[in-house]
């Protein structure tokens, strides 16, 4: 079985990549929700309130899956990752509501991002933490979108695996990798604050500066500049489009998670190429 084409576990990673995708959808959708009511909860014990808390909304992975319009389980053939969306034509089998196309599109953006990593990195222990890191970011991506929300729940392990793996120098080392964390954080922290004294607003959330030092730790400080550039002008690019096409409102908040993200995972998986061509490019290649 090892002895199978790359070809093969690239396009067996796609397929799994399906599957994850699939739970990654439920990790968006639930894991916000799950917080949100833990956190009522806990204040509800920390005042003494007298009144019962509210019930803990389903959890991410004993509890079925649902419709969220008419609540009906569904059936495992109702679940199969894009095609049950594709076959159902987007609506639900019991009610007929429109499922959101959310779903369909973290099923094949994991599933590619996936063949991807596997792709450049075969059949290797780094194509397991490409991996991992790429279905964390592809978790935070959405959830940030959704709710403006980077949960320490993914950004802290993602930054602690960073700092594990540099112990055998699989993308970077120990000094370089914390030296990442740190001017990941710092970073943006200085920004935050620059922005708010100048403007007395909050230009991004904490939530931002962790998930930098996460993939500061990953790859190093050089990623740093780089990756704030990149999301950066392609946030940019995204707010005057939307703003333009008059879709978004200029006081609504664009969430900048998801572009640091995908600046990450650019930079991750292509970082030495880029550099070239941009020393290329200028002449110091």
């Amino acid at each position: 079985m090892p002895d199978l084409p790359l070809i093969m576990w690239v396009l067996i990673a796609g397929i799994f990549g399906l599957l994850i995708g699939s739970f990654l959808n439920v990790v968006i959708l639930r894991l916000p929700v799950r917080l949100d009511a833990l956190w009522r909860q806990e204040a509800h014990d920390v005042l003494g309130l007298e009144t019962s808390p509210d019930p803990l909304p389903p959890g991410i992975v004993r509890e079925s899956s649902h419709c969220p319009h008419c609540k009906h389980l569904l059936a495992a053939y109702d679940n199969i990752p894009l095609f049950s969306w594709l076959f159902l034509r987007g609506h639900c089998r019991y009610c007929h509501a429109p499922i959101s196309a959310q779903y369909p599109l973290v099923e094949l953006l994991t599933a590619i991002l996936s063949a991807i990593v596997v792709w450049k990195f075969g059949l290797t222990w780094t194509a397991l933490a490409g991996l991992f890191l790429t279905w964390s970011l592809i978790a935070l991506s959405g959830i940030d979108f959704r709710t403006q929300l980077l949960p320490d729940q993914i950004t802290l392990p993602l930054l602690w695996a960073g700092l594990l793996l540099s112990l055998c120098h699989l993308f970077t080392e120990p000094k370089t990798a914390i030296l990442g964390a740190v001017i990941g954080y710092i970073s943006l922290w200085s920004v935050y604050w620059l922005f708010k004294f100048l403007t007395g607003k909050e230009g991004m959330g904490f939530g931002d500066f962790k998930l930098l030092s996460a993939l500061g730790a990953w790859m190093g400080p050089l990623s740093i500049l780089p990756i704030v550039l990149l999301s950066s002008l392609v946030g940019a690019m995204t707010g005057v489009t939307l703003i333009v096409m008059r879709r978004h409102s200029r006081e609504i908040p664009i969430p900048f998670g998801p572009f640091l993200a995908m600046a990450g995972w650019i930079w991750f998986m292509g970082g030495d190429w880029l550099q070239h061509c941009y020393l290329t490019l200028f002449g110091m290649g």
